[in-house]
């Protein structure tokens, strides 16, 4: 999910200024010891002392911080949030298509809006995904064409190195559009409503922490990288999608390539979005469609909605903004910090349970500020 919206960080940046690296760098750390103690919560210690794994997803955390005022309250607010990030995504998605589709076809007198919908058709076999199988083949494409992508436009910014200047950074920020550049970078490193999942299907469990550590330390330096060298050669004239700032003989190939990524990107999120939804209908037996026409309409109706909403908000940046601001921070500061404080307080250290509710300050003060900037943002946008 974090590899198309790579592409919103050298924006971030052109905002943020030097803050913006400090930013990628503390988002890492942050996210990457948030996703520690989300999994810590799935673990108890048994009468040995010895720690067993005794709840399976993200819902089953929820369920059990809430269960003395509901035993399904926690569940339906963390599947209510998931959804919509899910959602969100598959948005984003359509949205930089139909960027990508007009910037590498100007002269076709067609919208950017019309655009969405010609992605949109190309997209309707999703309905008709009913297993994982076919989603992560998808995915594997995904990940080869992602680093094609990368790799061609740090390659064009090195060629630039000679126009480099550090004075391109801001010193003085507007902090309205600093907060829109922080859920955009939260929002480029969101992961943790998958990790329950991969850590339990891990041949070795014990060394999730250590793939952690090295997963956010190579994201962070890429997306650094990425983000530097980009904003190094265009400063000022960095636009939204980073790739329209590429000359036009790169601009089309790198253009359609991104394309081809993200409606290869769409299927994944799409399919946990309507998974979720299904099993909570279906009593979570999300596991045999006992109603295919259920199923159907469910799918019909989201892939539907993520159309609608991007022909009304197709604003890459701002979109990803509100994300960001909203379910990712949520996702990934608030609720993992308060469940692990609720589930963990009597055998956490003093530094623990600071560092649990500086975590989820922080994660409260910038979703907050970032929702009202990015939904002002987007008004300006619509007069």
């Amino acid at each position: 999910l974090q590899g198309i919206f790579v592409l919103g960080l050298p924006y971030a940046l052109l905002h943020s200024g030097y803050s913006g690296l400090l930013l990628i760098v503390l988002a890492a750390a942050l996210c990457c010891y948030t996703g520690k103690i989300l999994i810590a919560c799935l673990y108890e210690e048994n009468e040995d002392g010895q720690l067993t794994r005794v709840r399976d997803t993200y819902e089953d955390i929820a369920n059990a911080c809430c269960k003395k005022l509901s035993p399904s309250l926690g569940g339906i607010v963390v599947n209510v949030t998931q959804v919509v990030e899910l959602i969100m995504t598959c948005i984003l998605y359509l949205v930089v298509s139909g960027n990508l589709l007009s910037h590498s076809f100007p002269y076709v007198p067609v919208t950017e809006k019309t655009w969405s919908v010609i992605a949109f058709v190309t997209l309707l076999p999703c309905v008709f995904i009913r297993t994982l199988k076919i989603v992560s083949k998808l995915s594997q494409l995904c990940s080869l064409v992602h680093f094609v992508i990368i790799f061609v436009v740090i390659t064009y910014c090195l060629t630039q190195m000679h126009q480099w200047s550090w004075a391109k950074f801001r010193l003085s920020l507007e902090f309205e559009n600093f907060l829109v550049s922080v859920g955009v970078i939260i929002f480029s490193y969101t992961s943790q409503i998958f990790l329950p999942t991969l850590e339990g299907n891990m041949k070795n469990p014990r060394e999730f922490r250590c793939m952690l550590n090295w997963t956010h330390f190579f994201a962070c330096i890429l997306k650094t990288t990425f983000a530097l060298t980009a904003f190094l050669t265009w400063g000022e004239k960095t636009k939204e999608v980073i790739t329209d700032n590429l000359p036009s003989f790169l601009e089309t190939l790198v253009n359609l390539c991104l394309l081809t990524k993200a409606l290869l990107s769409y299927p994944l999120p799409f399919f946990a979005a309507t998974e979720i939804v299904y099993s909570c209908i279906s009593n979570n037996n999300h596991s045999n469609y006992r109603s295919p026409l259920l199923a159907l309409t469910i799918r019909g109706s989201f892939l539907l909605l993520t159309l609608l909403m991007a022909m009304f908000t197709p604003h890459f940046a701002l979109l990803m903004g509100l994300s960001g601001s909203v379910t990712g921070a949520a996702m990934t500061f608030l609720l993992p910090s308060l469940f692990h404080l609720k589930l963990k307080w009597k055998k956490l250290s003093f530094l623990e349970k600071c560092a649990d509710i500086s975590v989820f300050i922080l994660g409260f003060l910038c979703s907050l500020a970032g929702i009202v900037c990015s939904i002002k943002g987007l008004l300006e946008v619509f007069g």
